[in-house]
């Protein structure tokens, strides 16, 4: 397998998860110094929303943002991998491909600025459009 150009914009969305990854913490770990968030304890005595309750949502919006991106990306990650292997990485695909991780950009500055739902899950149902596009496509070249 050569360097197909799907792999572009997977490692795209992976610098783009990144950013997300710095952008959770830069805001986050001031947050919970003004919040006296003792870690340690957190861990020991709280659920999985503990910080939930304890950080501003204009904070958090950016920790749940990163956490979707660990979610359907996966799939996104998975038809891009399938599609370089059987060389269709190109054309039609790597525009959806493309699409797809701007529609996430987009999704992740909505969920982290403003968090209009609405929005989002515009965003969402259109990106998750792309997924399902790619996977069409994959399907149709594994199983030609």
């Amino acid at each position: 397998m050569e360097n197909s150009s799907i792999l572009q914009p997977v490692v795209a969305l992976i610098l783009w998860t990144m950013i997300m990854w710095l952008w959770m913490y830069v805001t986050r770990i001031p947050a919970m110094n003004k919040a006296k968030v003792d870690p340690d304890k957190l861990s020991r005595e709280s659920t999985a929303g503990g910080l939930d309750a304890l950080l501003p949502p204009e904070v958090q919006w950016k920790a749940h943002n990163y956490n979707h991106l660990l979610t359907e990306p996966t799939l996104f990650y998975a038809v891009c991998i399938v599609l370089a292997i059987v060389g269709q990485g190109d054309g039609l695909n790597l525009t959806i491909a493309w699409a797809y991780v701007g529609l996430r950009v987009v999704h992740s500055l909505i969920q982290a600025t403003v968090n209009k739902i609405m929005y989002r899950f515009l965003v969402f149902a259109l990106s998750s459009l792309c997924i399902i596009a790619l996977a069409i496509h994959a399907a149709l070249a594994v199983f030609h």
